[in-house]
């Protein structure tokens, strides 16, 4: 089998791999995002010697991921300091000449998902990470989503919860979805961090109020087979019961479907690849850009 490389670019961490074709991953590391020049100095460091017919790579964003675009495979605006305009897939080209697969993190993680884990042999899905930032990815009619550029559905307005006075974190909208339920807004409306907060704390109620209004926008405008959750904040599993409970009483029965109803605990799920998700998604980006050679 092909031996693809994967990178898993993410704002906190880099993670890198070595996996077949088939999705398998045989080897993985990862380290600190610092730097784009430290941080790639690694990336390289590991890849050297690998001899990889493809790399995938799955980054944190906004980036560029238009084919033809002069802009194509840059990271743009995002808050990540000294990251914002950097050429990240030109980076990789310089070092390692093959085919490169470029897409978002969470976008990667659907078409992970979609291929190998959860929603295999379904038509459509959504992938969404709750942790340092809130990103979602889409897979549907067997293709990821991309319009203009790449949905960034982690910045959508969400109905606040009546409880919760707190002014959000996002550099760029203060109180978007991410600015008031992603892991760093947890943190500092209570004072630490998810983690350390018990199952019957308020926050868990204020944040599936705030994850089950997205999830009703999601299903309303995508309508996807499958929902896929994951990150950091969702390795809190009490979770999940309430986010299927809130956006059931939110729909109120107006999307008729045994998923939403009877079998809603198998509709929202968390990855089936675990922690591979990124890394297997990077895999598949990877399989694609060879097709396009």
């Amino acid at each position: 089998m092909k031996l693809l490389g994967a990178i898993e670019a993410g704002g906190t961490k880099f993670v890198c791999g070595i996996g077949h074709e088939d999705g398998s991953i045989i080897d993985r590391v990862s380290f600190p995002t610092t730097h784009p020049e430290e941080t790639m100095a690694q990336v390289f460091q590991y890849f050297e010697g690998k001899n990889v017919e493809a790399i995938g790579i799955g980054s944190f964003g906004p980036i560029d991921p238009v084919l033809g675009s002069p802009t194509y495979g840059y990271v743009t605006t995002t808050p990540k300091p000294y990251w914002s305009q950097y050429n990240l897939v030109g980076a990789v080209r310089e070092k390692i000449d093959v085919p490169i697969g470029f897409d978002t993190d969470v976008n990667g993680a659907a078409l992970g998902e979609h291929t190998w884990g959860a929603a295999q042999g379904l038509d459509s899905c959504l992938y969404i990470t709750v942790g340092t930032g809130i990103g979602a990815g889409a897979v549907v009619g067997g293709k990821l989503i991309h319009g203009l550029s790449h949905p960034e559905m982690g910045h959508i307005y969400v109905r606040r919860h009546p409880e919760d006075t707190f002014a959000g974190t996002c550099p760029f909208h203060g109180d978007c979805f991410e600015g008031l339920a992603a892991g760093p807004a947890i943190g500092s409306r209570w004072g630490r961090p998810a983690a350390e907060l018990a199952p019957d704390h308020l926050a868990w109620e204020i944040e599936a109020h705030y994850l089950a209004h997205a999830l009703m926008s999601y299903v309303l405008i995508l309508s996807p087979q499958k929902i896929v959750m994951g990150g950091g904040v969702m390795k809190q599993s009490h979770l999940f019961p309430l986010i299927r409970t809130k956006l059931q009483d939110l729909l109120k029965g107006y999307v008729q479907h045994a998923s939403l109803a009877a079998d809603i605990d198998n509709y929202i799920v968390p990855p089936q690849l675990g922690d591979n998700a990124g890394l297997a998604g990077s895999i598949a980006l990877a399989n694609m850009a060879l097709a396009r050679e």
